[in-house]
């Protein structure tokens, strides 16, 4: 039962001026942001069921961009409708029906393909939050190319073969999430222990909720700015140990 899943209020958001510029990419679009310097390094960024076009989605763009990455974040919506903020969370798990984070292989692919041939990437890492943390999850079980993996907030589904990673990935979690409770991260880690042959890391970042990692600066409340900005960092440094 998914009653109101998501409590960082999505309502009063500052507007945000993008530094990034969108492309068409076969049947999917995407917004980019390139270091103002040559790299052959790129990261994907996966967005919440807000969708690409969300301000939140693109400052992590922009902000991972500004650390020397082609740093991407494609429609994996494919044109449909993100949730919005109006929509009933009584038709959520209707929704996620036609949403499904297990199934962007595809778009993944794409976009690997376009970062390798068109921005001459040799090193590619992917991000994801909430709805994306739980494609990243996914994709880091399946797709070879991806050289590391951060997951914030995705939800855990529990089966088998969610812990046999193929690359390095790292997992944000808020202490307050009521979407994700501490038995299953506490599950997450016993599993990793016993089935992931590669690096992997699990953070659980104290009282903070659902969404907490992407808001930015204006839009943070005092006491919780350390613990995003340390989230925020964190994420950085596991892309750049490994990318």
């Amino acid at each position: 039962q998914m009653a109101d899943p998501f409590l960082y209020n999505t309502g009063e958001r500052s507007r945000y001026g993008c530094l990034g510029h969108e492309v068409e990419i076969e049947h999917i679009k995407a917004y980019v942001c390139r270091p103002s310097f040559f790299t052959d390094k790129a990261v994907i960024v996966i967005h919440d069921i807000f969708g690409w076009l969300f301000p939140d989605i693109r400052y992590i763009v922009d902000l991972i961009a500004g650390h020397g990455y082609i740093t991407i974040c494609p429609d994996f919506f494919k044109g449909t409708e993100p949730w919005k903020t109006t929509d009933h969370w009584a038709d959520f798990a209707d929704w996620m029906k036609h949403h499904d984070p297990m199934k962007v292989d595809k778009e993944a692919d794409v976009v690997l393909k376009y970062l390798n041939e068109q921005c001459g990437a040799k090193k590619i890492g992917i991000v994801g939050f909430s709805w994306g943390g739980m494609a990243v999850h996914h994709l880091m079980l399946k797709n070879p190319h991806l050289t590391a993996g951060v997951s914030l907030y995705g939800i855990i589904r529990d089966s088998e073969e969610r812990y046999n990673l193929l690359n390095p990935t790292f997992f944000i979690f808020g202490e307050k999430d009521h979407t994700i409770s501490y038995d299953q991260i506490t599950l997450l880690e016993e599993k990793l222990k016993q089935y992931c042959r590669v690096a992997y890391k699990i953070k659980v970042y104290p009282g903070q909720v659902h969404g907490f990692a992407q808001l930015k600066p204006e839009d943070m409340k005092p006491d919780d700015k350390p613990y995003i900005e340390e989230a925020r960092k964190d994420m950085i440094d596991w892309i750049k140990m490994f990318i």
